[in-house]
């Protein structure tokens, strides 16, 4: 049973990670749509403002309550977030709110604010966030299930909008158990976590793969390697659900391929930045999956500091 103090800092730190990575996808979605397909635009424009308002609320309730470790992991935001967001908003004229990105680059030198009812502030917080991730998954559903019957057409992939998909219900289930105050067992649930995010790893591999320029061929080469990386460890992984003996080794390998492939993402990004690669990806995707590695980077350091003797 989580305390109050936990349940809190849990909270918010989940809501600023995924929060905007939410509100990223309803741009991706809406980036890839065509001018015929204007009620899904402004459905995506929709979810987009309502969950960048429940981002601002997160930071209101987050100074001086996040962990330190968190607020310089480069999950929440990283060096490029705010110039990533202002050359999306450059090449596709969909207004992205920056204010909130300047906010949370100062929420580890900011104190506390004295606010009551705080645990029940949180609470209402997540449930609201809840229920609008819960549609927005159901959104992604629809929008996928028509573009597999050739109902509609988007210039993102179907496996990109199933995988977007599958992160909102990852969010809504870890929601719900801090909702539920339930302590996350690392032990018990390392295998089955590291195999959703070495997959997840290995999608963002083969969705840059795809991205890139033709002419790209060392980077293409270089991405198509870590998707095979990646697509062995979510096996081991997997392997691992069986046999906790292999957990150690999974975890280890996991972390040690995960950091090269947050390096690998952090000069794409900044390749992307300063126009010194070509590709078809928004320069706002390639520090979404950046900040998602460093989110599972730092998973897998607790994971394995947990299970030190």
């Amino acid at each position: 049973m989580l305390s109050n103090q936990e349940f809190i800092r849990k909270s918010l730190e989940l809501n600023l990670v995924f929060l905007r990575l939410m509100k990223e996808h309803a741009i991706f979605i809406e980036g890839g749509l065509t001018p015929k397909s204007q009620v899904l635009a402004v459905q995506a424009e929709r979810f987009k403002n309502e969950l960048t308002s429940l981002l601002h609320e997160t930071v209101n309730l987050s100074y001086g309550r996040i962990s330190l470790e968190v607020a310089a992991s480069g999950e929440i935001v990283t060096r490029f977030t705010l110039n990533a967001e202002k050359m999306t908003e450059f090449y596709t004229g969909m207004r992205i709110d920056t204010t909130v990105t300047m906010r949370e680059m100062e929420l580890r030198n900011e104190q506390p604010m004295n606010l009551v009812n705080m645990v029940a502030g949180v609470e209402n917080l997540n449930s609201r966030v809840m229920h609008t991730v819960r549609q927005f998954a159901d959104f992604k559903a629809e929008i996928l299930q028509n573009v597999l019957a050739c109902k509609l057409f988007t210039h993102n992939y179907p496996t990109m909008i199933e995988h977007l998909r599958r992160e909102a219900l990852y969010y809504l289930d870890m929601l719900e158990r801090l909702q539920n105050r339930s302590a996350i067992d690392l032990a018990k649930n390392t295998a089955v976590k590291e195999t959703f995010w070495n997959h997840i790893m290995e999608e963002h591999a083969k969705f840059i793969r795809g991205m890139l320029d033709p002419e790209e061929e060392n980077l293409i080469e270089v991405a198509q390697m870590f998707a095979g990386e990646f697509e062995q460890l979510t096996t081991q992984a997997e392997n691992a659900q069986k046999n906790p003996a292999l957990v150690p080794g999974v975890t280890r390998e996991s972390r040690e391929a995960t950091g090269e492939f947050r390096n690998f993402k952090a000069q794409g990004t900044q390749g992307m930045l300063a126009c010194q690669i070509k590709s078809v990806m928004l320069p706002l995707l390639g520090d979404h999956v950046l900040r998602e590695a460093n989110y599972y980077l730092r998973l897998l350091k607790v994971i394995e500091k947990k299970k030190l003797p």
